[in-house]
């Protein structure tokens, strides 16, 4: 493996192409801790040195940001309003009509999805930006910390604040794209892979610090173990073969050959997650704004919101976690995957599938075995979704377990999709690549 990455930086192409992926990668961590205008940096690394508890949707786009959300920093809303974005053009295929013909047709079509992708990260980075900043005006984002972040609370320091976190928004989907150009593999998954491993170190060290080296080899060892858990089922696949019938073209025979689709376990990635966790977080959000004024009794559904829905340790919280992850699996692999499209293609250039029709048998096929292995993939994400809950309760270490939850699913899967990237290019050069 080590004489592979030798081979690697010893190809000047592919050499130029890493350390330019590690240049935008460290500018992207300096922008981290680069304080926002107008936000005491003092007063911030006080209150987060209290060890507040954020969860929820914070703790989410705190760790897709690198820990550069709760510090407010010029790079604060991470990449998380890209990944909003790239969601909501993606699911509104499914909605509206115009957005289906662009993606059917090709490159150009599919440009313009992504503008369209560009425009919309703006428009949220906006509104988060302006959400981010209210929040730290009223001192709810870092709860039981009475020292002002922002002290200047005039219009113009306000709308200087919000301009600042919406253009380090756009500033790293640029980045981003340029990774994809002119670097190594997906430029916008490889900044959230290392906004992701950024925070590993220190939970790590908070672990060993608070409970000692008994628990932090625990958490050691349950991490190798989820490791290979989510490489083993990332990398399962269900291949169905298809067969092309020979057809004369002009005086050349093309097709009969064989190949398959593969049918991964999970094909729906991380988003189920995403999602699952963003609709837990909505009910606790209702509840803090009917929460009763001074000498009011408060409401019997915002009470039992509080006591169920809020804490992850809750047996309420996490079966709706779980129960929540396996719909929302369902639910996107519907919508990315459609078996009618998979089988009028497969029809047009004579492939089909031995011993099933071609047409509708086909696609009833494949719907009949998406079906099927989507439910493994389902328990598979909240099974991994559930290890960090766990944790709370049996060794009291959700606030740094790094293992866990979107955090290893997304490290996970870039950094296998990263490696096969370096792995084609070593071998287009008569190379032995990284993977033997």
């Amino acid at each position: 493996m080590l004489s592979a990455f030798g081979r690697a930086f010893r190809t000047p192409d592919l050499r130029r192409k890493l350390l330019f992926t590690l240049g935008i990668i460290t500018i992207f961590r300096l922008g981290a801790f680069i304080p926002s205008p107008g936000v005491s940096y003092q007063n911030v690394q006080q209150c987060l040195s209290s060890n507040q508890d954020q969860g929820g949707l914070y703790q989410l786009v705190n760790l897709f940001s690198g820990g550069a959300l709760l510090q407010v920093s010029i790079f604060a809303l991470g990449i998380m309003p890209y990944i909003t974005a790239s969601i909501i053009v993606q699911l509104l295929r499914v909605v509206i009509p115009r957005f289906q013909q662009l993606y059917d047709e090709g490159a150009s079509g599919q440009s313009k999805l992504t503008q369209y992708t560009r425009y919309l990260t703006i428009a949220l980075g906006l509104l988060n930006a302006t959400t981010l900043v209210s929040l730290a005006r009223s001192g709810q984002l870092l709860p039981n910390c009475q020292l002002p972040i922002i002290p200047d609370t005039s219009i113009i320091a306000t709308i200087l604040v919000v301009i600042t976190l919406t253009a380090g928004t756009g500033l790293i989907m640029w980045m981003g794209e340029l990774v994809t150009e002119k670097g190594v593999g997906n430029g916008m998954s490889l900044l959230i892979f290392t906004s992701i491993a950024a925070g590993f170190p220190t939970s790590l060290g908070a672990i060993w610090n608070s409970k000692g080296p008994g628990t932090f080899f625990t958490v050691l060892a349950i991490g190798l173990v989820t490791v290979a858990l989510v490489v083993f089922v990332e990398q399962s696949q269900r291949r169905i073969p298809v067969q092309y019938a020979k057809r004369m073209i002009g005086r050349r025979t093309v097709g009969g050959t064989s190949t398959y689709i593969p049918i991964k376990v999970n094909m729906a990635g991380v988003v189920p997650v995403i999602f699952a966790s963003s609709m837990l977080y909505l009910p606790g959000l209702i509840a803090q704004f009917n929460q009763p004024k001074a000498g009011e009794t408060i409401a019997p559904w915002v009470e039992w919101i509080n006591n169920n829905l809020t804490k992850g340790d809750h047996p309420i919280y996490m079966a709706l976690y779980f129960v929540m992850i396996v719909f929302f699996t369902y639910f996107y692999v519907a919508i990315t995957f459609n078996p009618e499209e998979v089988s009028d293609n497969m029809k047009k250039y004579g492939g089909f599938i031995p011993g099933i029709r071609a047409g509708k048998p086909t696609a009833d096929y494949l719907q009949y075995v998406l079906s099927r292995i989507t439910l493994p993939g389902a328990f598979y994400l909240g099974f991994v979704a559930l290890i960090p809950l766990v944790a709370l309760v049996l060794i009291s270490a959700n606030q740094n377990f790094p293992f866990g939850g979107t955090s290893i699913l997304i490290m996970v899967g870039v950094g296998l999709e990263t490696v096969k990237q370096i792995d084609a290019q070593l071998q287009q050069r008569h190379y032995e690549g990284l993977l033997r």
